[in-house]
């Protein structure tokens, strides 16, 4: 048996998955199926990175 998606279809799934970071939920709430392409950018979302590109350094003092 599935569980329901609690995901609003007007929002796309990045805007989705900054929203549950913002809200403090679990990085494993993503109501996306594994693999799909939703779920890659509500992922890309919750952690502000696009997949497949590092994290951003901090600029250093000159």
């Amino acid at each position: 048996m599935s569980q329901p998606s609690h995901h609003d279809p007007l929002v796309d799934p990045i805007t989705e998955g900054a929203q549950a970071r913002a809200r403090g939920r679990p990085k494993d709430a993503c109501p996306y199926p594994a693999a799909s392409p939703a779920r890659i950018a509500w992922l890309e979302g919750y952690d502000g990175v696009p997949t497949g590109r590092a994290r951003d350094l901090p600029i250093a003092d000159a």
